[in-house]
């Protein structure tokens, strides 16, 4: 059945595109913090072995979101590895790195979610797309201040 939302498919479809670049990056970030958070070692163990756990989960639940987004548009979200691997900004981490180090590769991280989701609000101005917009706002809002966070255990 035909979608009328308003919104015409051409655009829901760049949408869609923009949309799947966001969940690879997100999914690649949880993958990333759930490993930092299995594999965190040294003084700062406990704080940060917690604090990944929460940023994971909170991750998770926001890769499903996005993904309904996609499906709520009309088309398939991506969904395996290979997808994520060639929509993602997010470099793999090599090895394990040291504490300080995994904090600043997700600070990275955090702050490429929110480039890639602030690239996609043109095309949503365009076509009047507010409940994507809504979406990515609560997004780049979480990320921001987790990422703010992340940057705040570097400081002193």
């Amino acid at each position: 059945m035909p979608i009328n939302t308003g919104i015409d498919e051409k655009s829901r479809g760049a949408i869609a595109e923009g949309l799947s670049h966001l969940l690879a990056d997100t999914y690649s970030l949880y993958l990333k913090t759930h490993n930092f958070h299995w594999n965190v070692t040294g003084p700062m163990f406990q704080t940060l072995h917690l604090m990944f756990e929460g940023q994971y989960t909170e991750l998770a639940l926001a890769v499903d979101l996005i993904a309904e987004r996609i499906r709520a548009l009309g088309f398939p979200a991506p969904g395996t590895y290979s997808e994520f691997g060639r929509l993602s900004s997010i470099p793999e981490p090599t090895g394990v790195p040291k504490a300080e180090d995994m904090i600043r590769e997700l600070v990275e991280g955090q702050e490429a979610v929110v480039r890639t989701a602030r690239s996609i609000f043109p095309t949503l101005e365009q076509v009047h797309d507010e409940p994507t917009a809504d979406l990515l706002t609560q997004r780049m809002q979480v990320h921001e201040k987790t990422a703010w966070m992340l940057r705040s255990l570097l400081e002193g």
